[in-house]
C-alpha cells in the first residue's frame, strides 16, 4: 500500500462515520467531523500540502515509486 491510497481509504472511512454520526442523530460530532475534513481538504487544495499524507509518508512510500519500479 502507498500513501496516496492509504489517504484516500481513510478518507473515506471518516466521510463513513460522519454519515453514521448523523444516522444516531448525533448532528454536532458530524458537523464537526466535516467542518475539520473540508478545512483539511481546502488546506491541502490550496497549497499542496496534507498533514495526514505528510505523517503517512514517514511510514509507507508514495504511490509514484511504486509506478516507477513497475515500469522498469
Amino acid at each position: 500500500m502507498c500513501v496516496e491510497k492509504i489517504q484516500k481509504l481513510i478518507l473515506a472511512s471518516i466521510l463513513g462515520m460522519v454519515l453514521m454520526f448523523a444516522g444516531i442523530q448525533a448532528f454536532a460530532v458530524a458537523f464537526l467531523l466535516q467542518v475539520m475534513l473540508m478545512v483539511m481538504l481546502t488546506i491541502s487544495g490550496l497549497t499542496g500540502f496534507c498533514t495526514l499524507t505528510k505523517f503517512l509518508s514517514q511510514a509507507f512510500p508514495p504511490c509514484n515509486e511504486n509506478n516507477k519500479e513497475d515500469n522498469k
